[in-house]
């Protein structure tokens, strides 16, 4: 009697629903969260290494076979990446197999100790889903549980490579879809983040801190916003331009990536030459800012995420040649992730944009940082509050402006292509539901096929004539 009184009231399953999850996400937390740890001391030595001995550099074609020779021949599907932790959360069946952890953790920082262009993001998000699939086999959890725990090894791994839990919790339940978020894995993912990101620090990691010191405006009636009116219009400008810089880098690396495997007929050529180009366009630049993550330089002058935030710091043109360099080593087939570098450009964009109209430096550095990002990945919700855990909160409202806009004006294409359109942007003639954006560029691309071919048949038409 008792018993069905209290399970008459929602509270009691809500309470069972959190002990379950909270039990199941706590070894998955603490595992993903040491070898993140683990993963960001090697990325830190690795570093190291490579600006002690610069002549690394030139072992970079020669490693890149190597990645790549080994992914082809023991690396399964683990090749697939972010894409196939995406898939899985989709759509369980396939299978994360558990050697892609340390395939793409020795791979990333190998990358890194040899001058690739390349983040740490990619790496983090597919230890976690690794990870959580191992634990999910262990407890033979049924699908819809695998797909909360996968989520929440992504959240995890997320929340500690970078410091942000509450980002990386809603980037979780963002990522996935564009326009459409559930809430049925929110607990479980912060839950994940939040202990990630505390076993991480307990190993002493330290996370970059960057600071806005501008206060530009007047305070709102909350006092804890700050907001001028007059430089809302170049910060929606400056959305824009975000938002195509987002647009450029995820067209440029598919369509890259396209050519190399498209024109080079024997695939370990491929890192071949991107290790090449790399070298090459090291010299035309003349500088090595643009290898490895780029948060900050070995003499601590020269173009970096960190120098960014201060006027003149970084090269006009710096966050298009961390573009390019960026590009070609991920499309070449070497490993690690996208969001760094990301993070590079925004940030020199914001510079240039800010030199250039003679905005404050540091915020517009701030406000590329993740606003490019969020119109990378289409997730402008998770940015947005990464811009508070990282910046403060003081210029939330311009957080917001910034990274909406970018993802507005990045359109339907991003960075991992297996995330799916279910909402269009903007009521635009495209495809939504269970599209993924692979597939709404295949269409695209067989759209532009047709229509070139129609206008050959006209020509041909005409010309016969």
């Amino acid at each position: 009697m008792i018993k069905k009184w209290v399970q008459s009231f929602d509270q009691y399953f809500i309470i069972k629903y959190i002990i379950k999850w909270f039990i199941l996400v706590l070894p998955v937390s603490i595992v993903v969260g040491s070898l993140v740890a683990l993963f960001l001391w090697l990325l830190e030595l690795a570093t190291q290494i490579r600006w002690n001995n610069e002549w690394l550099l030139f072992l970079l074609p020669i490693v890149g076979i190597i990645i790549v020779a080994t992914y082809r021949s023991v690396g399964k599907n683990s090749e697939a990446g972010n894409n196939l932790v995406m898939d899985e959360i989709h759509k369980p069946g396939g299978g994360i197999p558990f050697r892609m952890t340390p395939f793409i953790l020795i791979s990333t920082v190998i990358t890194h100790l040899f001058g690739g262009s390349a983040g740490r993001e990619g790496t983090a998000v597919q230890i976690g889903g690794s990870i959580a699939h191992f634990f999910a086999r262990i407890f033979k959890l049924k699908n819809e549980d695998l797909r909360i725990l996968l989520m929440t090894g992504v959240a995890a791994g997320f929340g500690a490579v970078f410091g942000t839990p509450v980002a990386g919790t809603i980037f979780a339940l963002e990522v996935l879809a564009i326009g459409k978020i559930k809430y049925d894995a929110l607990l479980p993912c912060f839950f994940a983040a939040v202990l990630a990101d505390i076993v991480c620090t307990l190993y002493g990691i330290k996370h970059t801190h960057y600071i806005i010191s501008s206060l530009v405006g007047t305070k709102g009636s909350l006092s804890l916003f700050h907001v001028d009116y007059s430089l809302l219009l170049w910060i929606a400008l400056a959305g824009i331009v975000f938002g195509l810089a987002s647009f450029m880098f995820s067209e440029l690396s598919h369509r890259t990536k396209a050519l190399f495997h498209t024109h080079i007929k024997h695939k370990l050529l491929i890192p071949f030459i991107g290790g090449l180009l790399i070298i090459g366009l090291t010299y035309v630049v003349g500088t090595t800012d643009y290898l490895g993550l780029g948060v900050i330089t070995k003499s601590g002058i020269g173009t970096s995420i960190v120098n960014a935030f201060k006027p003149n710091g970084v090269d006009l043109m710096g966050w298009f040649w961390k573009l390019l360099f960026t590009v070609i080593t991920l499309s070449a087939g070497f490993k690690g992730g996208e969001v760094t570098p990301l993070f590079f450009i925004g940030a020199a964009l914001g510079n240039t944009i800010a030199t250039i109209t003679g905005s404050p430096v540091d915020l517009f550095a701030g406000l590329g940082f993740i606003a490019v990002f969020a119109g990378a990945t289409n997730t402008p919700l998770a940015c947005t509050i990464m811009g508070v855990e990282l910046f403060g909160g003081q210029h939330v409202i311009y957080y917001a402006i910034a990274c909406f806009i970018a993802y507005y004006f990045s359109g339907h294409t991003g960075i991992y292509t297996s995330q799916r359109v279910s909402v269009s942007k903007a009521n635009m003639d495209t495809p939504s539901g269970n599209n993924t954006i692979k597939q709404i560029r295949e269409s695209k691309t067989k759209e532009s096929g047709n229509q070139i071919s129609f206008i050959r048949s006209i020509k041909k038409l005409f010309s016969n004539e």
